[in-house]
């Protein structure tokens, strides 16, 4: 199978995805069915090393089979999204934890909670683990963690931020999840009680900045030659992206269809609706264009065994950021044009997509204000340094 047919697949299973999408909202989480379907087409292997059955793809190929699922059914999206990118991070730690994760089963899933939260102590070979952790989309369906947390000093002073690598065993889910937006995205809590976890199956921010990771011994691919905070970050907004797509296909097709008299005017013929039509539909198009051209960027530089510039890291992720703003803006805008449609407690398409981008309008890697700051100082001559670039 090539990677263009994952995709292919992806886009088969889109139907079934948006008539799961209400389900999937009365779940509060993926549906195993919707889960098992995704995982035969292969998408969560994309990032995947190949030395542990993955495939390593072209960057390109999973954000576009990222928007389709967002497309369909923004919960299952964004899920898809940051579950996405799990494997492509395990794959920069020491090649023994990603024994661990993938040795028996090649298919195994992980789920994630980056915000350092938990207490963190220094152990003989490793740290031991406490401590709750929010927002771990997806977790009911995965058996690894990986999990933010702070290293400190003998004083009590932060040193080092690291993302831990915990099994199942080692933590329990807390049903918490009962929200407006991404109701279906499952992110409950992860709980952890006093859990030891060696040193391999840790990792800093600092050699993930470098690019200079331990993964990198068995895993040469110029795809782990990315920084983490231009993947991670633009699975995010992409998903958002993929919501307001769907968002406005729905809107086109409605206001199409709709018989109902505004001012004098069928919705089809009202300007000021074809207006708005217009701004949203170039919004996402802009959005899509510059992460897809960043994307590209970088993976090129990565190909040729570069030097990342700063300059192309800061404008990946002011870009990245717009695009999330952009798909807030764009959502509205159509959710304008549908009168007092989307206000209904039915469902409707329009109605699921404003709550899905309000709500993802919270993640970390959405502050925009922070990013803009890292590319205005760079522009500017200031060295810039922080542990999302």
């Amino acid at each position: 199978m090539r990677d263009d047919d994952v995709l292919a697949a992806v886009r088969e299973l889109a139907l079934a995805l948006r008539e799961r999408a209400a389900e999937t909202e009365a779940l509060r989480r993926l549906p195993d069915a919707t889960v098992k379907e995704l995982d035969e087409t292969g998408f969560f292997q994309l990032l995947q090393p190949r030395a542990f059955g993955g495939r390593a793809a072209d960057p390109a190929v999973f954000y576009a089979a990222v928007e389709e699922i967002a497309g369909a059914c923004g919960s299952t999206g964004w899920v898809a999204a940051v579950r996405g990118v799990h494997p492509w991070h395990v794959a920069l730690f020491d090649p023994r934890a990603q024994q661990e994760v993938w040795g028996l089963d090649p298919r195994t899933r992980i789920a994630s909670s980056y915000a350092p939260t938990g207490e963190v102590t220094a152990a003989d070979g490793g740290f031991r683990l406490s401590g709750r952790w929010h927002f771990s989309s997806g977790c009911d369906h995965a058996r690894w963690a990986l999990l933010g947390g702070l290293v400190t000093d003998g004083e009590g002073r932060p040193v080092d931020l690291r993302t831990f690598l915990l099994p199942r065993t080692d933590y329990r889910v807390d049903d918490v999840w009962d929200t407006v937006g991404l109701r279906g995205t499952g992110s409950n809590d992860v709980v952890v009680e006093d859990a030891f976890v060696p040193g391999y199956r840790t990792l800093g921010y600092g050699p993930m900045s470098a690019l200079a990771c331990p993964g990198h011994e068995v895993n040469a691919e110029p795809l782990y030659r990315l920084p983490y905070g231009a993947v991670f970050t633009t699975a995010i907004s992409t998903a958002m992206i993929g919501v307001a797509e769907g968002a406005y296909a729905s809107c086109v097709e409605t206001t199409r269809r709709r018989s109902g008299v505004s001012y004098g005017q069928k919705a089809a013929e009202d300007p000021f609706a074809q207006v708005r039509i217009a701004r949203a539909a170039s919004d996402i198009d802009a959005s899509r264009l510059q992460l897809t051209r960043n994307i590209a960027d970088l993976f090129a530089v990565a190909r040729l065994g570069e030097e990342i510039p700063m300059s192309l890291r800061t404008r990946t992720r002011r870009d990245q950021v717009l695009a999330g703003e952009r798909a807030i803006g764009a959502v509205d805008r159509l959710t304008e044009n549908a009168g007092g449609t989307p206000v209904r407690g039915d469902g409707s398409v329009l109605q699921r997509a404003w709550r899905d981008v309000h709500a993802a309008r919270g993640q970390a890697a959405n502050d925009v204000e922070r990013a803009l700051v890292l590319f205005g100082k760079d522009a500017l001559g200031i060295d810039v340094q922080d542990p999302m670039l």
